[in-house]
C-alpha cells in the first residue's frame, strides 16, 4: 500500500497510461469502420475494448504472469481483420458472413489457448518459434500493420464497400507532418520526452486537424446499446473459420517473444506456471472478444522497447495505468470523447511506432550466421509472404473457396511456410557444410 502513496509511481502508471491509450484507441476505431459500423456503434466498441483491456491488463500482473506486459489487441489479428475484409469483399463475400465466420473463429482459437495453457504445452510449442520463425513473423506483421497504417494515413476508407478509392490530400499531408514530427521527436529529445513521442504526435495532430478540418463527429452510443456479435451472428464459412484459427495458434508467438523478451531485464526467468496462467487469460480474452466483435488478445512485444525506454520495471506503475485505462472505458463520456480520434493522425502516430518492428525483426535474425546454402529457411517465407501481399484479391479466385482466405493472407501463408522450413531440416548443419567446403 505505501508503494501506491509514492508520486513517482503515479508518473510512471501515467506514462503507462499513454502507452497502452496510444497502442488501442485506433484500434477498434478501424476495425469498426472497415465493417461499416456507424458511429453510434463504434463507441461502445470502443469503450469495452478500454475495458477488456483494462481488465485484461490488471488479471495478467495480478494473477497471470505478474510481469509489467501489455495485454492488448493483437497486431496480428488486426491486421488478419482488415485483410480479410478486404480481400472477402473483393471475392464477393456478404460482410455478415465473414462477421460470423470470424467470431466463430475467434472463440474456438480462444478456447484453444486456454487448452494450450491448462495442459502445459506451452514451452513445447515454444521450441517451434525458433529465431529465424520470429524474425519472419516480426518482419511481415511490420509490413502487414504498415500498410493499415499507411492507408488511414492517406484518408483512403478501411470500409470495405468504398466507392471512391482516392488519396485525400489535405488530410495525408497533415498526417505525414505529423509522422515526421514524432520521429524528430523519438530520435532529437531527451530521454524523458521521448518517451511521450506518442502522446505528442496524439495530441498535436488532433487539435490541428480539429482545426482545419472540424470535428470528426460525435454520438450518443453508450455500452448499453452494444450487442453480441455486432459483425453478423455465428455462422460457417470454413475458409474464414480455418484461417481465424491458425491465426489463433501463431498468435501465441506473441506470448512467447514477451515472456522470453523481458527475462534478463526483470532478472527472472520463465516457468511452466508462467506460461500455464498467461495463456489461460489471453484466451479468456480472446473468447470474450470473440462475442463481442472486438480484436482478439496477446501480450505485446513491443511492450520490451517501452521498458528499455523507460526503466520502469516495478509491476506497481503498470498496475496503476491498467486501472486509468479500464476506468476511461467505464465512464462513457471519455469513451465518446475519444471516439472521434481522427484516423489519419492516429494511424500517422502509430506507423512510426511499428516501424521498430524492423528492429525487432533483424535482432532476431543476428542470431542466425546466413549463407548460400541456408538462405532458403527465411528467404522463402519472406518472399513469399510480401509478393502475396501485393497481389489483388481477385488474383485468388480460381483458388477453393475453403483455402482462400489462408492462401490470400502474405502475413499467415509467410509464417507457416518459416514453421515449415525451420522444422523440416537442420539449417545450422547445412551451415557447418559449407563453412567445411570452404576449409578444404
Amino acid at each position: 500500500m505505501n508503494e501506491l502513496q509514492e508520486a513517482k509511481n503515479w508518473i510512471a502508471g501515467l506514462q503507462w497510461f499513454f502507452f497502452i491509450f496510444a497502442n488501442i484507441v485506433i484500434i477498434p476505431i478501424t476495425v469498426g469502420e472497415a465493417f461499416g459500423l456507424n458511429q453510434a456503434e463504434i463507441v461502445p466498441l470502443l469503450q469495452l475494448s478500454f475495458i477488456v483491456t483494462g481488465l485484461a491488463c490488471l488479471a495478467q500482473a495480478l494473477v497471470g504472469h505478474r510481469r509489467p506486459i501489455l495485454e492488448g489487441q493483437s497486431g496480428l489479428w488486426w491486421g488478419i481483420f482488415l485483410t480479410l475484409v478486404a480481400t472477402t469483399s473483393a471475392q464477393g463475400m456478404p460482410i455478415e458472413v465473414l462477421g460470423g465466420s470470424l467470431a466463430l473463429g475467434v472463440i474456438i482459437s480462444g478456447i484453444i489457448t486456454i487448452l494450450i495453457g491448462i495442459t502445459g504445452v506451452g514451452p513445447t510449442i515454444a521450441k517451434l518459434f525458433t529465431p529465424a520463425v520470429m524474425g519472419v513473423f516480426m518482419f511481415l506483421l511490420g509490413l502487414t500493420l504498415i500498410q493499415i497504417f499507411l492507408k488511414g494515413m492517406l484518408g483512403i476508407p478501411f470500409g470495405s464497400a468504398a466507392e471512391q478509392i482516392a488519396i485525400n490530400l489535405p488530410v495525408a499531408g497533415l498526417a505525414i507532418v505529423i509522422a515526421l514530427l514524432v520521429i524528430v521527436i523519438s530520435i532529437k529529445s531527451p530521454a524523458s520526452v521521448r518517451s511521450y513521442a506518442l502522446l505528442i504526435g496524439i495530441i498535436v495532430g488532433w487539435i490541428v486537424y480539429t482545426v482545419l478540418f472540424g470535428v470528426e463527429g460525435n454520438s450518443s452510443g453508450n455500452l448499453g446499446s452494444m450487442k453480441l456479435f455486432p459483425f453478423g451472428y455465428l455462422t460457417w464459412d470454413t475458409g474464414v473459420v480455418v484461417t481465424a484459427v491458425l491465426a489463433g495458434l501463431l498468435n501465441i508467438s506473441n506470448t512467447f517473444g514477451s515472456l522470453k523478451g523481458t527475462d534478463e531485464m526483470l532478472q527472472v526467468t520463465t516457468t511452466n506456471k508462467d506460461y500455464v496462467s498467461s495463456f489461460s487469460i489471453t484466451g479468456l480474452a480472446t473468447v470474450g472478444a470473440g462475442l463481442f466483435g472486438l480484436v482478439p488478445y496477446a501480450p505485446f512485444v513491443s511492450s520490451i522497447g517501452f521498458l528499455k525506454q523507460t526503466n520502469i520495471y516495478d509491476r506497481i506503475p503498470f498496475i496503476i495505468g491498467s486501472f486509468m485505462f479500464l476506468m476511461m472505458g467505464v465512464i462513457q463520456p471519455i469513451g465518446t470523447f475519444f471516439s472521434s480520434l481522427p484516423l489519419s493522425i492516429g494511424s500517422a502516430v502509430l506507423f512510426v511506432a511499428y516501424l521498430q518492428l524492423f528492429n525487432s525483426s533483424m535482432d532476431f535474425f543476428k542470431g542466425i550466421s546466413f549463407n548460400t546454402l541456408n538462405v532458403y529457411r527465411s528467404a522463402i517465407p519472406l518472399f513469399v509472404g510480401v509478393i502475396i501481399m501485393t497481389l489483388p484479391a481477385s488474383s485468388f479466385e480460381s483458388i477453393p473457396a475453403f483455402i482462400r482466405p489462408f492462401m490470400s493472407n502474405g502475413l499467415l501463408v509467410g509464417i507457416v511456410l518459416a514453421l515449415f522450413f525451420e522444422n523440416v531440416m537442420n539449417w545450422d548443419r547445412v551451415g557447418a557444410t559449407l563453412k567445411d567446403h570452404k576449409g578444404s
